[in-house]
């Protein structure tokens, strides 16, 4: 009787996890999500609040500094982070921040290099093609700067011309995030 039950379990959580895995939202989601400029992936979207504190404030440029890490999980799917990058972007223009006035940079280190090889570089190492270009495509053309660390490619033997043109390598994140406070931004841990 054990076994029937640790059976079922294991076949549930496959079924639970195979939808999440193929992007589902919940209906209590689906039903009130909105995308106000990004829509590429169904949970890049932002949740209507009625009556809102801390909109936008004319008088502020809102400058963000995203920290992007962590590891593949699946080579098939736009890795969350990304996801994260264009939701945090969607919630910017759906406080009222003008896209203008709305100044995102990404840095991207440790494992997470591997999410931004170049097409031929991803092909190689994984046999797939990488889903990441096409987010880091979109997240571009509203204006996200994305770097990435010098140090993690060194370490990991990730060259320049192996990562996406789309990203530019600077020396290390830690001091990518000390310049970009200096230049105002401000430091938004996105990876947990």
């Amino acid at each position: 009787m054990k076994k029937l039950g640790l059976a079922c379990l294991v076949l549930f959580m496959s079924f639970s996890l195979t939808a999440l895995a193929q992007d589902e939202i919940p209906a209590h989601i689906k039903d009130h999500i909105t995308y106000p400029v990004l829509d590429f992936h169904p949970f890049v979207g932002v949740m209507p609040i009625q009556d809102p504190a801390l909109m936008y404030d004319s008088t502020l440029e809102y400058k963000v500094v995203l920290d992007l890490y962590g590891r593949i999980r699946d080579t098939t799917a736009i890795h969350q982070t990304f996801l994260e990058v264009a939701r945090t972007y969607n919630l910017g223009i759906a406080t009222g921040v003008p896209a203008e006035k709305l100044h995102i940079a990404a840095v991207i280190h440790g494992g997470l290099v591997q999410a931004i090889l170049n097409k031929e570089k991803y092909q190689e190492k994984f046999g797939k093609s990488n889903p990441n270009l096409e987010a880091l495509q979109k997240l571009k053309e509203v204006g996200v700067e994305f770097y990435v660390c010098g140090q993690s490619m060194g370490f990991m033997n990730i060259k320049e011309e192996e990562i996406s043109d789309l990203v530019h390598p600077a020396i290390s994140a830690k001091f990518s995030f000390v310049t970009l406070d200096k230049q105002g931004y401000t430091y938004l841990n996105i990876s947990n």
